[in-house]
């Protein structure tokens, strides 16, 4: 299959981490055992959510799903890095590619609306406290969570259609660890011009919702907890929501270091400290931000020790 005088590639490299060969065992061991602390940590707390009654609130079940998510990022990613540290040809099949993509871009989309839903959840605590119940319901809960994984799948499933328009004829090296759109957009023979029309027109919406409802949340938030005249009203309510604000500071800080910049299309190996952060340091922090600073989980979490012993 020829097009100017061009074989036409249906395989990539994932060239990764090939600068450092003298650090691929080191390195092999650091993200595997990363990757199974993420899986131990995410997986726990879906399991210790869904068990115990009393985490059975609106905040606790987009926690779990967040932690659902994390852990799917994780096995999106981390199995094949692992693979190519000691594998010669680091390749990867144009579908494989798209499929991780697939995944990852519908894990990106879904926290995305999660992290605005838990927002939406902490003001209402806050700022209603009396109305909780009535505004923030199970059902609501359930349809903000079943939202987001649709808009999560259908965003996915329009940028991946899109990529069949385009050939690749060049070089098949992708700079990066995993398949990501933009290094599939720099190696194409066709004008992505399409493709990146089309991820703007569909990501800009969402990232401009979902950013604006958690900093419009906070904002009544912050007004609400100046307005207490118990200092231990305020503590209480500044930690309520520190775990979640550390948790959207490190996701979109990470999130728009790589997608958010000019010269989107220059070579992405400049991106991977960003991604490095975003895939997998990000799912392994979150369990532990969001239970270490939790009263209910670590009180749970004694429980189950206590009559373990």
């Amino acid at each position: 299959m020829l097009e100017g005088n061009h074989t036409m590639k249906h395989e990539f490299i994932l060239t990764g981490f090939t600068n450092h060969p003298e650090m691929k065992g080191l390195l092999f061991a650091v993200f595997f055992f990363i990757y199974l602390i993420t899986m131990i940590g995410n997986m726990g707390l879906v399991i210790l959510i869904s068990k115990e009654r009393s985490l059975h609130t609106p905040m606790y079940i987009f926690l779990g799903n967040l932690a659902f998510i994390d852990s799917c990022c994780a096995c999106a990613i981390t199995p094949k890095m692992l693979e190519n540290f000691f594998s010669e040809d680091r390749i990867i099949s144009l579908y494989e590619c798209m499929a991780q993509f697939y995944f990852l871009s519908t894990i990106e989309t879904a926290d995305c609306f999660l992290l605005s839903a838990m927002a939406y959840d902490r003001y209402v605590a806050i700022c209603n406290p009396l109305q909780y119940h009535t505004m923030m319901s199970k059902k609501l809960c359930l349809q903000m969570i079943t939202g987001a994984f649709v808009v999560g799948n259908l965003h996915s499933m329009v940028h991946v259609g899109l990529l069949f328009r385009l050939s690749f004829c060049g070089s098949n090296q992708i700079n990066h660890f995993y398949c990501d759109i933009l290094p599939l957009y720099r190696l194409s023979c066709v004008d992505p011009y399409v493709n990146e029309l089309v991820l703007l027109v569909f990501s800009a919406p969402i990232q401009v919702f979902t950013i604006g409802s958690v900093l419009i949340s906070y904002l009544f938030i912050v007004y609400t907890i100046f307005q207490m005249k118990s200092k231990e009203g305020r503590v209480k309510a500044f930690s309520t929501c520190a775990s979640h604000f550390l948790s959207v500071s490190l996701f979109y800080g990470s999130l728009f270091f790589i997608y958010i910049k000019p010269n989107l299309l220059e070579e992405g190996d400049k991106d991977m400290p960003a991604a490095i952060l975003f895939t997998i340091v990000v799912p392994l922090l979150n369990p532990f931000i969001y239970s270490l600073r939790n009263k209910e989980v670590k009180n749970v979490l004694q429980k189950i020790l206590q009559k373990n012993k």
